[in-house]
């Protein structure tokens, strides 16, 4: 009988991401964590590409394993399906993995789970897979938006709302670049950087991996390109009262001129939000606890706002492998949002509204619902990214420009 010990500490490290996020609602990067916490580089890297692949594909793999292995995943006990899914990510879209490898330490998480009498099953369904997952899978059609949702493994509804607001080639590609690890960039604070230089973004650096001694003492900032822009398109100055609502990280707050107020009505965020402000040495920010939509009275008279509220995400799924199957648009929630900064900013001021997401139910609706005057001038300083079908936006694409996902608006109160 194989022993526990024959199963790679990087399987097993995925194995329990996989059931925590779908047996316990985890998110995958809290659960990984502190599932990977010991594993050395490498295998600190195989878990992460597994878990989060497995979790980002789960939709495609569950067909597989209904079509290939006859059996209903939900019917299926827990650990059975978590060692099914791990196993067939391997076997349909990892390359260099053995097949032995990915079928047998799959069977041996089961085994080790305690299922003695699943063992053969697992073992069945995983040799079955191994023939006939990577064919069944190229063999799915793409000419619907539920076609397509199934196959590169997207809710229906995302994949519909891209549909929609860029068409069928554009959104497919779109899915596609989603699937794939995103650009690993950083804000340069100050000093030098090893890396390639951004030459739209001023500031913006690409780099194979974050300098955690340079992080640490607030020489750079993990923050992708598109967010950058977000914090450049603000147009901050010295000398005057900037309101950043909805603030923590604080990726975007620690990029701007002035006395900048930085807003975030979750205290946990809040105190995360300080730490940032302290690391890169922005003592020009002031950190509030509060409700962007019911401020404190003294929080008025702003030159400018910057309004980057909670949305679905859509544009930065490849950040978070679950997000796609915990999204939610928010529309209501963020026209509230923008008023409440709009009506804080003094007639003449501007307010930059952002989403990390490519939906126009949450971006054009909601400016156009909002009332506020456009300053199509945005478009003209960033050509290169401006909306495909609202040319006095910005929009970027993942499958574009290479970066998260934002839409970017900049309005005025009249």
């Amino acid at each position: 009988m194989a022993s526990r010990a024959q199963i790679s500490p990087a399987r097993r490290a995925a194995y329990q991401v996989l059931r925590r996020v779908f047996e316990d609602d985890a998110y995958a990067d809290h659960a990984f964590r502190s599932a990977a916490a010991g594993l050395d580089e490498r295998d600190r890297a195989l878990a992460q590409r597994l878990a989060y692949g497995a979790v980002q594909r789960v939709r495609t793999l569950d067909h597989a394993i209904e079509k290939l292995g006859r059996r209903r995943v939900h019917r299926l006990d827990p650990p059975v399906r978590a060692a099914l899914r791990l196993g067939a990510y391997q076997l349909a879209f990892v390359d260099g993995v053995p097949r032995y490898a990915a079928v047998n330490e799959s069977v041996e998480l089961v085994r080790a789970a305690g299922l003695l009498r699943a063992v053969a099953f697992t073992n069945a369904v995983l040799r079955r897979l191994a023939g006939g997952i990577r064919e069944s899978l190229d063999g799915l059609a793409e000419f619907t938006a539920r076609e397509a949702a199934l196959k590169h493994s997207y809710p229906d509804w995302v994949a519909e709302t891209w549909w929609r607001d860029l068409g069928a080639s554009a959104a497919v590609e779109l899915m596609h670049a989603q699937n794939e690890p995103a650009e690993v960039a950083v804000r340069l604070v100050r000093g030098k950087i090893a890396g390639r230089q951004d030459h739209d973004i001023p500031g913006a650096w690409l780099v194979d991996r974050i300098d955690e001694t340079a992080l640490a003492e607030g020489r750079i900032w993990p923050q992708s390109r598109a967010s950058q822009l977000v914090g450049l398109a603000v147009g901050a100055e010295a000398g005057e009262r900037i309101l950043d609502l909805c603030a923590a990280p604080g990726g975007k707050a620690t990029m701007l001129a002035g006395e900048v107020v930085a807003v975030d009505v979750n205290e946990a965020r809040a105190r995360e939000l300080e730490v940032t402000v302290r690391r890169l040495g922005s003592s020009n920010v002031q950190v509030v606890v509060a409700d962007g939509r019911a401020l404190p009275s003294e929080l008025d008279g702003f030159d400018r706002a910057l309004v980057d509220v909670p949305c679905s995400g859509l544009g930065v799924l490849n950040r978070r492998p679950d997000l796609r199957w915990r999204a939610e648009p928010l529309p209501e929630l963020q026209l509230e949002l923008l008023r409440a900064a709009a009506a804080r900013v003094k007639p003449g001021g501007t307010i930059v509204y952002s989403v990390c997401t490519i939906n126009a139910d949450e971006s054009e609706a909601v400016v156009d619902a909002s009332g506020l005057e456009i300053d199509p001038t945005l478009a003209d300083e960033w050509p290169q990214f401006r909306h495909p079908s609202r040319p006095e936006f910005l929009q970027t694409l993942p499958h574009v420009h290479g970066t998260a996902g934002f839409f970017v608006a900049r309005l005025f109160r009249r």
